[in-house]
């Protein structure tokens, strides 16, 4: 059989359904079906005349990516997806359920990341591949299908699971384009969130592409030194750079910028440190998030903040007239820090494999 064409691949649908003579208004309500409804690609199938669907069905891929793994917390209301893509990577996605009933949902960019980030799981694995705009998408789909029996549906979007996406910006950009396009997703903007570890072109074309989308740094330190030893990237795009960046990003967007700091013991705790955070982002339109830190195997060197110590940290910033949040994570009895279980799953096969 000949390689399928994606249902989020327009011309060729539009070709495909013209020699299948369907009309037009079916396939709407076949992507209406499958891609705001959730109700599934048996469903979505159908809302097409019978003589048509076997051929459609054969022709048409819905789902390249499969379900792997599901892990429910028994502590909370996380839920994990592991995907297999159709070269046999994993990736990772993230459903993360609050008490007032919203559903948030992390996916990831990439297969692994480029960027090494110390602290980062997924850094560790190296990079492999960009997803495509349909693997990114699936994960949407099948998130919301795997949560419909509960009469949720997914609220808020982040692209903070594995992977940078500025670098696959193409392929993020595209997706976007259909997420918030009424004739498909139909997902509002403003509730869509990127998280990048700061490269600052693209993150200005976002800006200006999306002004309603909102973005996060991935800042942890406002100490050139420190940045780079947990972000090397950082050698690169240097603070002064970042913050010219924000500045324009305050004048492009209505929203705030959130700026995410991971809160590890001993390297960007202190009261200085929040001294320092302080002046670094005084004017700026800006929302932080402190993250508590969980730990990962490849840094053993690393050790999360006390809960006193963020807590005070917090305060200087508030004091200071800083919004400041305190992120609660959730999932850690499923290693819901992006990347942790398929490095396990990947050590795990080729340790068989190699056995064999």
């Amino acid at each position: 059989m000949s390689e399928q064409i994606s249902i989020y691949d327009t011309p060729s649908i539009d070709a495909l359904r013209s020699r299948l003579a369907i009309d037009p208004h079916r396939v709407h309500r076949v992507r209406t079906l499958f891609m705001k409804k959730f109700a599934g690609q048996q469903r979505a199938i159908e809302e097409l005349p019978v003589e048509a669907r076997d051929t459609f069905t054969e022709q048409v891929g819905f789902h390249p990516l499969q379900l792997d793994v599901r892990l429910d917390s028994e502590t909370d209301g996380a839920t994990k997806l592991v995907f297999a893509t159709a070269m046999g990577k994993r990736i990772e996605s993230v459903l993360l359920r609050a008490g007032t009933g919203r559903t948030a949902l992390c996916i990831s960019s990439q297969v692994g990341c480029a960027a090494n980030c110390d602290f980062c799981a997924t850094g560790k694995m190296g990079f492999f591949a960009n997803l495509s705009v349909a693997e990114m998408l699936d994960q949407v789909v099948q998130a919301n299908e795997q949560i419909a029996d509960e009469g949720r549906t997914v609220r808020n979007i982040v692209l903070m699971g594995m992977g940078e996406p500025f670098h696959n910006e193409s392929n993020v950009y595209e997706m976007l384009d259909l997420l918030i396009d009424g004739k498909y997703f139909n997902h509002p903007a403003n509730r869509v969130l990127i998280s990048t570890v700061g490269i600052t072109d693209a993150m200005l074309r976002c800006g200006r592409r999306y002004p309603k989308v909102n973005l996060a740094l991935s800042l942890h330190s406002v100490r050139q030194t420190v940045r780079e030893q947990l972000i090397p990237l950082a050698r690169k795009f240097p603070l002064d750079e970042l913050r010219r960046t924000l500045v324009e990003l305050n004048a492009l967007q209505p929203s705030t910028v959130m700026i995410e700091y991971l809160m590890l013991a001993g390297v960007n705790d202190s009261p200085e440190d929040a001294a320092e955070l302080i002046d670094w982002l005084a004017d700026l339109r800006v929302h932080v998030n402190l993250i508590p830190y969980n730990p990962i195997e490849a840094a053993p060197q690393l050790l999360g903040s006390s809960r006193a110590v963020r807590d005070s940290f917090a305060g200087q910033l508030k004091s200071a007239g800083l919004t400041t949040t305190i992120r609660y994570s959730m999932g850690a009895d499923i290693e819901a820090a992006c990347g942790q279980l398929v490095q396990k799953m990947e050590r795990k096969r080729r340790a068989i494999t190699s056995q064999e």
